[in-house]
């Protein structure tokens, strides 16, 4: 092969790895003297599309040498709703979910030494044949706001629209554990079929929503899905909480990605360790103060992911508020170093997330494209143009 012939190709895991790897590793280093955020994909390239129904990750090749490398998936997910008129019987509106192909582009590297040669361009353009010969209807991906570069390509090259902007929200697990007012608050563990059809019966309107949510539920990688209620509420199991639910309640489910890859930042001076370090210290030797504490993300670090957050009624944001405390928790038994959630910036319950404003990402930018010409179904028209809802289904397979 010459050195100067470009070759996007499938991977071939046995043999890119390695290289995959250092090509990672370049792409995440930092100049000098500035922080980086490091990812450890745990010598798995395609663990963050493993989980999903269709997935392909590509590389381009000179040589021996990879210089690009790009991740796809594809799902089926709710993008819109047709009201039901009620019965005689029934005075509530009911609302059937319109659902379309979507496919998400993730993990676009190209070497920094080979930047400016159109080679991210051929990389998007390869996965989106792709995507259209199994059936795509429509392609995203989610960058940060001052991600220029990807922001440009997308926008400007593989006219890409700009389409929804969620807050990323990260909170530090602390030393001490996180009251949840159980003398209160009712927190029950939904079994995965309890889960799935909640979620169903709830959310599968929800723009978003993932139609194979049964197959999320029941992967090991989902710690569990909690129900909130308050504590008079008198729990005798699913079917007659979804026909006289409380006045109030919340859910969630919590995702381990501590098991798929780590996060680690690098590059902080010794005054910033230090500092971390002594929060820390003080929070072990004085659990009883609660202080809030910095965990260690100057080595390898784990998240948990929560998704499928909402709720009804007016105590809904309080119960929620438990959930994320008991979330905390888990994360704390688990080993992982922060809790993480993606939300709508008009979720109603996004004040009920505890979260740190300088971890977390006030705007992360969704963008989107059709990639076909018909539509699956005609009351809705083109998804790119609808106007966003009050909440998304962030998928967790995908963050």
């Amino acid at each position: 092969m010459r050195a100067n012939i470009l070759v996007i190709r499938e991977l071939d895991s046995k043999k890119d790895t390695p290289r995959v790897e250092e090509l990672e590793r370049g792409c995440e280093a930092g100049s000098s003297g500035e922080m980086s955020l490091f990812t450890d994909l745990l010598g798995d390239p395609i663990c963050r599309i493993r989980n999903s129904p269709s997935f392909l990750m590509l590389v381009a090749e000179m040589g021996k040498e990879i210089v690009g490398i790009i991740r796809g998936c594809i799902k089926v997910v709710s993008c819109g709703k047709n009201i039901t008129r009620p019965s005689n019987e029934d005075s509530d509106l009911k609302f059937k979910p319109i659902c379309t192909k979507l496919a998400y582009i993730l993990g676009l590297r190209v070497s920094a030494s080979h930047r400016r040669k159109g080679i991210g361009l051929k990389l998007v353009n390869r996965m989106e044949e792709w995507f259209r010969r199994n059936g795509a209807e429509y392609s995203y991906m989610a960058t940060e706001l001052d991600n220029k570069a990807s922001l440009n390509l997308f926008t400007q090259k593989c006219y890409y629209t700009k389409f929804r902007t969620p807050s990323i929200l990260v909170q530090p697990v602390f030393a001490h554990r996180v009251k949840t007012h159980r003398n209160r608050v009712t927190i029950i563990e939904l079994t995965p079929p309890e889960a799935e059809t909640l979620y169903r019966r709830q959310f599968s309107a929800t723009e978003f929503f993932p139609q194979d949510i049964d197959t999320i539920v029941e992967n090991k990688l989902n710690v569990g899905t909690f129900l909130a209620v308050p504590t008079e509420f008198l729990w005798t199991g699913l079917e007659r909480f979804l026909s006289k639910p409380p006045e109030s309640w919340a859910v969630l489910s919590a995702w381990n990605c501590k098991e798929v890859f780590t996060l680690e930042i690098k590059g902080a001076s010794l005054a910033r360790r230090l500092a971390a370090g002594a929060t820390r210290m003080v929070d072990r030797a004085l659990p009883w103060l609660r202080i809030p504490s910095v965990p260690n993300i100057f080595r390898p670090f784990g998240l948990l992911f929560l998704y499928g957050l909402g709720g009804q009624g007016p105590r809904a944001d309080k119960l929620a508020k438990v959930l994320c405390g008991h979330a905390h928790n888990v994360a704390r038994e688990l080993g992982c170093g922060v809790v993480v959630t993606e939300v709508a910036n008009q979720e109603p319950l996004r004040l009920a997330v505890p979260h740190w404003k300088r971890l977390s990402c006030a705007e992360d930018v969704w963008c989107i494209k059709r990639l076909v010409e018909d539509y699956s179904d005609g009351s809705l028209g083109d998804w790119t143009k609808s106007p966003p809802g009050l909440s998304i289904f962030v998928d967790p397979r995908e963050f």
